[in-house]
This record gives C-alpha cells, sequence and structure tokens, in this order.
C-alpha cells in the first residue's frame, strides 16, 4: 500500500499543480476567476447526470488508446501514434460493414469490432516491426505512422468508400441499425465503456499474472537480459505492439459503431495523442488507466461549459491537458533523485548556515 501510495503521489501532485495553473491562464487570459474556473470544470465532469454521462462516453476511447501507449512501453517501447490505430480502426469498422454482408445481430457487431482492432493491431505492429529489424526509433516512426493514417483515412473517405448522400461533410455509409453498439440502459453511455474497463482489466491481470505478460516486463525492464536467458524478445516485442495498437483501433470502431454511426471527419478528435497524456500519468499501469481515463474525460466534457459560462475557447481544455502533460514529464525527474541522500547532504549545509549560541559558564 505504502509502494501505491508512492506511485500514486507525484501524479496527483501534478495534476493539482496543472489546475493551479489553468487557473492563472484562465484570469490572464480571460480576467475569470480562477476558482469560478474550477467550479466550472467540476460542474461540467461531474456536477450532474448529463455531466457524467458525457464524461463517461468520453472516457470509454481514452482508455483504450491510453493502453495503445501502455502495453508497448512495458515492452520498452514508447509509441505515440494511437490517432493512426484509431482511425483505421473506425475506417475499418465501417469498410467491412460496405464490402461484406453481415447479420443484423451480436455476431455482426462483434465482427466490425474485431476488423477495427484487427486495423490497429497491423498498423502498430509495423512500428514495432520497424524497431525491431530496422532500427528505426518507434517514436517517431509511430508519430509519422499515424500522420499517415490519417491521409490514408481521408483519402478513402471522400473517395471510394464516401456516401454519396454526404455532401458537405464526406462520410461512409452509415452502419445498419443492428450493427450499432446502444447505451446502458438506455443512457447515453454506450456499451464501449465497458470494452474499456474489461480491456484494462484484462491486459492488467495479464501482466501481472501470466507467463507471457511477465516475460514483457522482463523484456522491457532489461532487453539483454532477457536475451541472455532466451526469451524471444522480437516476438514479444511484436505482441505488445499488437495488443496495444488492437486496443486503439477498438477505440475507433466503437466510436464509429456507438457514437457517428459512419467514418468521418470527426472521428479524427485527438484521443490519439490525449491517450497518451492518460498513460503516463497512470504510470503505463492499465488498472491505473481506468480512473486516470475517467478524469480527463471529464474535463473534455468540461470545455463547452467553460466556453458558455466563461467565454473561454473550447480547446482551453488542452491547455490544462498540456500543462498536466509537462508537469506529468517534470515529475519523472524528481523521481529519479534519491531524497535520503540529497537530505542527508542538505542537513549539514542547514547546520553550518545556522549561528551557534555563545555558551556562558
Amino acid at each position: 500500500m505504502r509502494a501505491a501510495l508512492g506511485e500514486a503521489l507525484l501524479p496527483a501532485l501534478a495534476i493539482a499543480a496543472a489546475l493551479l495553473l489553468f487557473g492563472v491562464f484562465v484570469f490572464v487570459a480571460a480576467g475569470a476567476s480562477p476558482i469560478e474556473a474550477w467550479s466550472v470544470l467540476f460542474q461540467g465532469a461531474f456536477g450532474s447526470w448529463f455531466s457524467w454521462q458525457n464524461t463517461l462516453q468520453r472516457a470509454a476511447p481514452l482508455m483504450l488508446t491510453a493502453l495503445c501507449v501502455a502495453i508497448p512501453a512495458r515492452a520498452g517501447l514508447i509509441v505515440i501514434g494511437g490517432e493512426g490505430a484509431l482511425v483505421l480502426g473506425g475506417l475499418g469498422c465501417a469498410a467491412l460493414a460496405y464490402l461484406v454482408p453481415l447479420p443484423q445481430n451480436a455476431v455482426g457487431t462483434v465482427a466490425v469490432c474485431a476488423a477495427g482492432a484487427l486495423a490497429g493491431a497491423l498498423w502498430i505492429m509495423l512500428a514495432g516491426w520497424l524497431r525491431q529489424y530496422r532500427g528505426i526509433n518507434e517514436t517517431i516512426s509511430s508519430l509519422l505512422l499515424a500522420y499517415v493514417a490519417i491521409g490514408i483515412f481521408k483519402h478513402l473517405v471522400e473517395g471510394v468508400l464516401r456516401d454519396p448522400a454526404s455532401l458537405n461533410k464526406p462520410s461512409t455509409y452509415a452502419l445498419a441499425e443492428g450493427l450499432r453498439i446502444g447505451g446502458i440502459a438506455d443512457s447515453d453511455v454506450h456499451w464501449g465503456l465497458v470494452l474499456g474497463v474489461l480491456a484494462c482489466l484484462a491486459l492488467g491481470l495479464w501482466l501481472r499474472f501470466t507467463a507471457s505478460g511477465f516475460s514483457v516486463r522482463v523484456v522491457g525492464g532489461n532487453l539483454r537480459a532477457a536475451q541472455l536467458v532466451g526469451l524471444p524478445a522480437s516476438r514479444l516485442i511484436l505482441l505488445a505492439c499488437a495488443l496495444g495498437g488492437a486496443c486503439a483501433g477498438l477505440a475507433g470502431a466503437v466510436e464509429v459503431a456507438a457514437v457517428h454511426t459512419n467514418a468521418n471527419a470527426s472521428l479524427i478528435a485527438g484521443y490519439g495523442y490525449a491517450g497518451i497524456l492518460v498513460a503516463f500519468i497512470a504510470r503505463q499501469n492499465p488498472l491505473a488507466v481506468i480512473p486516470v481515463a475517467i478524469l480527463f474525460g471529464g474535463f473534455g466534457a468540461a470545455g463547452s461549459l467553460l466556453q458558455r459560462r466563461l467565454g473561454l475557447p473550447d480547446a482551453s481544455v488542452q491547455v490544462l491537458q498540456g500543462i498536466a502533460f509537462v508537469l506529468i514529464l517534470a515529475s519523472e525527474a524528481l523521481r529519479q533523485r534519491d531524497w535520503k541522500a540529497w537530505l542527508a547532504k542538505l542537513g549539514p549545509v542547514r547546520a553550518a548556515a545556522v549561528p551557534r549560541a555563545e555558551t556562558t559558564g
């Protein structure tokens, strides 16, 4: 418990500091009260059942795109191209329903979601393959592949897969009603949230309690040691990339099947990039991804309320996310510091700085 609290302390302090700096930003940029801004943030995220529905709806893709960063990171890779896997997952979901006749029931829904997950898995695996067999940095390649994926997405949506009826906003044909993912208990919170939570739980347990999950963690902890004991490092890295990419692709499929009903430019909403922040705050722990994703889903849900109440741009929430990301990265440097040794060195300095009282006798 002490170790868990120690892991959570710095991210919690970083988020608190980000909120303080965001209050300063609101005061300087709009002349609004920071306290009012924090109150509006809370109300827009968690203040009512409507706010909770909006928050949880946004949290579902954040959980899955965060796993696209967290799982490869446990194998020693920093993959930041989840946005590309997400848009290709949404495209794969829409394209399968367009190209193949599917039953209008749960089997068809599973099929379109599986197509999205497969597209995302193959795309992120490509970044892992380039790292292992061509020596290309996976951070750069995954980011560039995300831009390539977005280009492919726009080309196909505005080309061969375009619905002629979509005039001002090019999109694919809408999914049939029987293929869509509905809401939970007739609410706006769709079953994609359950898929995200189950994926986090399953992958967290897989990393902790299975031999293959332990092997992935060994590869991420010390690649040389893993190779010396005979672990198939390349296959494990590709497996981690495939699992992470499948989660991001599933996020895209869920967005199409539950929110947009077709693939269009609204799918490029930045969930893949926000998932990077969620994964880093959760310290690449799939179980910790769940509450962090809900928190940042709430920040995103509060953007429109900030715009209405305080006159701030809807994108001001991205400023908060950017501040949080910088502080999280800075806090990692503090985590590496040996505080006991630092305090031990500081002790003699402080003692020398305090003059001793003269004694009489």
